[in-house]
């Protein structure tokens, strides 16, 4: 097989390494890629969100399978040009994408098909949504309606950060994305994601995983991307764990029932509130930095996966994992996700790799010209270890982090520490 993979995150290169070990790929063009992705494959320059350009390069390189990564280049369409250029596409189409594209579609398909979520109302003016404010109180969650790379959700536990998230985005912090906002009940509990193969039909759950969104320790400072993970979740029970596989069941069959055909990776993510788990929101890609947890414990050949999933065979596949734990900490850039500078050299990455079940992820990297790696985004790299327990995959994690230098480098000490008190951690 000749795969193209679109992104150039560290999902991406988490994918492309996983493909990578495939006996039945011979070649990996990434689009467009970054310092990591460039030492197991071939970096391509490639509008990633045009598709009738993806659609070419995938027609005229032989490509036999196009794994769409970003939400973006999915909300735009990618994957439906190139299934109609004949090529086979892991990724729903711009239809299917909606439920990333648009949280207030996916709110009004999670209340046509009865999936447990949060009550929200949306609005398209600024004073209509501050009167809402006033009436409902705090604390509350304010949602951009559209894409906004993971930082378009408030929660506030007071009103003054609510009027300003709203303010915010009618004043085109988030451009289109926040011309509509959505005013959401606030939910309390543990939060986690559960992500799913889907080829519309078959639906086969991953391992779960649970992110860490603010910057700093103790859940502390702004949302970003993702400042670190762990697969699985050990405060999820098995009812729970249940319950959340009907509800992207549920998603999965209503979409189904409603025309879309949706083949890729369906993301949920979870809070699992005394009531039970409910839906925070669904995403149309791996997460990132999901996929770095999640990708390393799966047995089953990945690249046979991907092209059954984008060619309506899924049933015919059997997912298998690693009994092993895995945590992965984000390496940053000083002053995400704010401004920060770029072109610093990073060293240790080859230390950090060569300890038993580490593998360094690159993000926002770029090779120079002489082989170094330079930094060259908010998220630079993702240091994921494997360990047979909790315990000891967080502490190969941080022994390798220990060995990464870069100027500026910051990363949260504290992932997984909270899950490894127990559910009681999160008790207010």
């Amino acid at each position: 097989m000749r795969i193209l993979v679109i992104g150039g995150g560290g999902r991406e290169h988490a994918i492309v390494a996983s493909l990578a070990s495939s006996p039945g790929v011979d070649h990996i063009f990434v689009a467009p890629g970054n310092g990591g992705t460039a030492q197991v494959a071939e970096n391509v320059a490639l509008p990633a969100e045009d598709g009738a350009a993806v659609a070419a390069f995938a027609r005229d390189n032989a490509v036999d399978l196009v794994v769409i990564g970003p939400e973006a280049p999915l909300v735009a369409g990618v994957a439906d040009a190139v299934r109609a250029a004949g090529v086979p596409a892991f990724g729903p189409g711009a239809e299917g994408a909606r439920i990333e594209g648009s949280k207030e579609f996916a709110k009004a398909l999670m209340r046509r098909h009865g999936i447990p979520a949060g009550e929200s109302r949306s609005f398209a003016a600024l004073e209509p949504a501050l009167a809402y404010l006033e009436e409902v109180g705090a604390p509350v969650v304010v949602k951009a309606d559209g894409l906004a790379a993971g930082k378009g959700v408030t929660v506030a536990m007071d009103l003054a950060p609510a009027r300003e998230a709203v303010r915010e985005c009618f004043a085109g912090r988030f451009g289109e994305a926040g011309q509509t906002v959505l005013i959401e009940e606030y939910l309390s509990g543990p939060e986690c994601s559960l992500l799913v193969f889907t080829d519309g039909h078959t639906v086969l759950p991953m391992a779960p995983a649970q992110d860490h969104k603010r910057a700093f320790e103790d859940d502390q400072g702004p949302n970003t991307g993702g400042m670190g993970v762990y697969s699985p979740v050990p405060i999820v029970t098995d009812a729970e764990h249940e319950a959340m596989v009907a509800m992207m069941r549920a998603a999965v069959e209503g979409m189904a029932e409603e025309g879309i055909d949706y083949r890729g990776v369906l993301y949920g993510g979870f809070i699992l509130t005394a009531e039970g788990p409910k839906v925070l929101e669904f995403n149309a890609r791996f997460g990132d930095p999901e996929t770095q947890v999640i990708l390393p414990r799966l047995t089953t050949d990945l690249a046979e996966v991907l092209l059954a999933t984008a060619e309506g065979r899924l049933a015919d596949i059997e997912l298998e994992w690693r009994d092993e734990w895995a945590v992965s900490v984000v390496l940053a850039s000083g002053g995400y996700p704010g401004d920060y500078d770029v072109d610093m050299p990073i060293s240790g990455i080859g230390e950090a790799a060569a300890l038993p079940g580490v593998t360094v992820y690159h993000a926002g990297t770029r090779l120079a010209a002489d082989g170094t790696v330079l930094t060259a985004g908010g998220r630079v790299l993702n240091v994921t270890a494997l360990g047979a327990d909790f315990a000891s995959a967080r502490a190969w994690a941080y022994e390798a982090v220990a060995l990464i230098d870069f100027d500026g480098m910051f990363y949260r000490s504290d992932i997984g520490a909270r899950a490894a008190r127990g559910r009681a951690a999160w008790t207010v």
